[in-house]
């Protein structure tokens, strides 16, 4: 990963799957008919993949903007992968990331390639400038449990305002991208779902201040039942169809490791009448944080039919 603190991503890691629910009908969950286990694994998996998407977009974005031509022996490379050479058809130059070992924080080991195109003579920096990258066994394995998620799928990545991340605060006052495709992602457990995503990031702040906002911009159409503010949806694990909503921007800051301190996510399973509301910013205690205080949990408020509950995850 990119060594600039700004720009490596933290990845939302939820820990813990045993938790206590404080329920408005007990007497449903305790009968088993309530059993929110589809919409705990679907905002589990969201935020793990969530995760190494970002650190994935990261590195793209690291490699973009350097602008050396993309020669293998130039390049900033990754701390678990190496920059390929690059080839050029056409209009079109293809170039590699490929991973093969442990990221910089330990916690992860990463194998596989993302492959990366753009057309000749688009600068990074560029307003409106869009690169094309797609996962190919994009397998990443969780050290301390040996769990893994292999991605595969093509993503559009645009630069929306021009500049790139780490002028913020000194030569911009904003950086803008977008990320949009579809994407497979395949579990330890021989499980799979299918997703399409539609993220806006926003950085914002000074150096060593800075805010990164996350927004998802899927519009309604007869594909998507009519949601907006979209940032994924497909099918989960189960098969069903799901959609997951950005209603409140969230807010991530580089004084508290980029972790999500405040915002609304939403994920709706309609097949089973099934929600879950994740609000981000609580303490230790599972109380909203104050002031500049960093958050060290959030909190999960799910609802299916008559029953619904509260939990809280570790960040």
């Amino acid at each position: 990963m990119k060594t600039r603190n700004f720009i490596q991503l933290t990845v939302i890691a939820v820990t813990a799957l045993t938790f206590a629910f404080t329920s408005c009908k007990k007497d449903d969950l305790s009968s088993g008919q309530s059993d929110p286990a589809s919409i705990v694994q679907l905002t589990t998996d969201e935020n793990n993949v969530d995760g190494i998407m970002n650190d994935a977009a990261s590195d793209v974005e690291s490699l973009l903007s350097l602008g050396s031509g993309f020669k293998s022996s130039e390049v900033w490379r990754p701390c678990h992968g190496t920059v390929d050479s690059t080839s050029i058809v056409n209009d079109t130059i293809t170039f590699y990331i490929t991973y093969d070992g442990l990221n910089c924080r330990g916690n992860l080991i990463w194998t596989g390639k993302i492959e990366i195109k753009r057309k000749v003579g688009v600068r990074w920096y560029q307003p409106g400038a869009a690169v094309v990258f797609k996962y190919i066994n994009l397998n990443v394995t969780r050290v301390n449990s040996n769990k893994s998620i292999t991605l595969n799928g093509t993503k559009t990545f645009t630069n929306v305002n021009g500049g790139l991340r780490w002028q913020v605060g000194t030569l911009i006052t904003s950086y803008v991208e977008t990320v949009r495709g579809s994407m497979q992602a395949s579990f330890e457990n021989e499980t799979s779902r299918t997703w399409n995503v539609a993220r806006k990031f926003t950085y914002t702040g000074t150096q060593g201040h800075l805010v990164m906002t996350v927004d998802g911009f899927g519009s309604a159409d007869g594909t998507n039942g009519g949601y907006t503010n979209l940032v994924v949806w497909g099918t989960n694990r189960q098969g069903e169809t799901f959609y997951t909503q950005i209603t409140q921007s969230i807010v991530h800051k580089q004084v508290c490791d980029f972790k999500p301190c405040s915002g609304i996510k939403i994920h709706q399973i309609p097949s089973k009448n099934m929600s879950a509301t994740v609000t981000f910013g609580y303490d230790d205690n599972n109380q909203p944080v104050q002031g500049d205080a960093c958050p060290t949990k959030f909190r999960v408020d799910w609802q299916r039919n008559n029953a619904s509950g509260t939990a809280y995850y570790p960040l």
